[in-house]
């Protein structure tokens, strides 16, 4: 019995300490690349907005930091393109906003903008496929800048409306 209870002892003890085999692990290249064709492109801004918003530095470089967007080719670079971003969207956020762009319907977009780039950075973070968050950043940004149209083409004037 003693003979048994040791045998079995042991090839339990050599069974646990057997050398466990490393699994190889292979980090698929696709994975890391971004797919850049299923992009909403940029919408175009109406001359008379376009006009306003040409003396406003931070917009402009905001713009100019999204259209770096369209040329990266991996996580890495899409990762400092979004630190950038939202370094510039700060700056924009804190700074003196034309006076006719300086209401509401402008901050809000702006904020659901910010909302979806910290979406896409989380999606970075966590190794997650950034795609479909990248797709709504677009859409943000687009409809954003699709308020600028829509507040210069609205010629309604507010104080007539208010005074009733």
């Amino acid at each position: 019995m003693k003979r048994i209870f040791f045998f079995s002892l042991m090839l339990l003890l050599s069974i646990a300490c057997k050398e466990q085999k490393q699994e190889l692990v292979v980090e698929d290249v696709n994975a890391r690349e971004i797919s850049r064709e299923k992009w909403a492109k940029k919408l175009p801004i109406k001359p008379k907005a376009g006009a306003m918003l040409k003396d406003w530095i931070e917009f402009s470089s905001l713009e100019t930091s999204f259209d770096a967007l369209h040329t990266v080719a991996n996580r890495e670079d899409l990762s400092l393109v979004i630190e950038d971003m939202l370094t510039k969207q700060k700056q924009l956020e804190e700074s003196t906003y034309p006076k006719e762009f300086d209401i509401p319907q402008i901050k809000s977009r702006q904020k659901v903008f910010k909302t979806y780039m910290l979406k896409v950075k989380g999606d970075l973070f966590y190794r997650t496929d950034p795609q479909e968050s990248l797709a709504q950043m677009i859409e943000a940004y687009n409809d954003f800048r699709n308020q600028f149209n829509v507040v210069v083409s609205n010629t309604l004037d507010t104080d007539l409306i208010l005074e009733f």
